[in-house]
């Protein structure tokens, strides 16, 4: 059951369409997630403004993928995991990384795998992440500002899975075969 409904054009607040417009523009097309999220003008531009800086990241395509994924598939977001798996694809991610997310099986290097380990530690375990466990990840060849920037995905993801939760998030024709 919807809980919030799409908002038909006429009806989206009035600081919220530029950005619309602004995503419209840059990807062809406004996600029904996006729309749901245009409620609030400042929750719209705040995602966006997380989605941007993630892309800006240390981080490359496949470990954007797996952080991405990660979260979605434990908060187990309908709308998201499918949506990330066109992004995924878009940006010339093997979506085997996904598959192998999905299907809880090992990713394709141990770099990747300690990423999707340490993603899940910190969700699990609402960022109670003990010295080993960050030490592990530090030795597969992360920093500091990996550990800064998971949190950062973390909150873009727990914006949109959350959202996608509560409104039940009808998924987009574009994103369907990625179901």
């Amino acid at each position: 059951m919807t809980t919030l409904g799409l908002l038909d054009k006429d009806a989206i607040p009035a600081e919220s369409q530029p950005l619309l417009d602004q995503m419209q523009k840059s990807i062809g097309m406004v996600p029904n997630f996006h729309t749901m999220l245009s409620v609030s003008p400042q929750a719209l531009k705040g995602y966006m403004t997380l989605h941007q800086l993630v892309t800006e990241s240390a981080f490359t395509a496949e470990e954007m993928t797996v952080a991405w994924q990660t979260i979605n598939h434990e908060h187990d977001c309908h709308y998201c995991f499918p949506a990330h798996v066109a992004v995924a694809v878009g940006m010339g991610v093997d979506k085997s990384i996904c598959d192998a997310i999905k299907n809880e099986t090992a990713l394709p290097t141990a770099k990747l795998e300690a990423l999707r380990t340490f993603i899940l530690q910190v969700v699990r375990n609402r960022g109670n992440v003990d010295s080993a466990g960050v030490e592990t990840f530090k030795q597969a060849g992360f920093t500091d500002r990996s550990i800064a920037e998971v949190l950062l995905v973390l909150a873009q993801k727990t914006m949109s899975n959350y959202l996608n939760h509560i409104a039940n998030t009808p998924l987009d024709d574009a994103f369907a075969p990625f179901a």
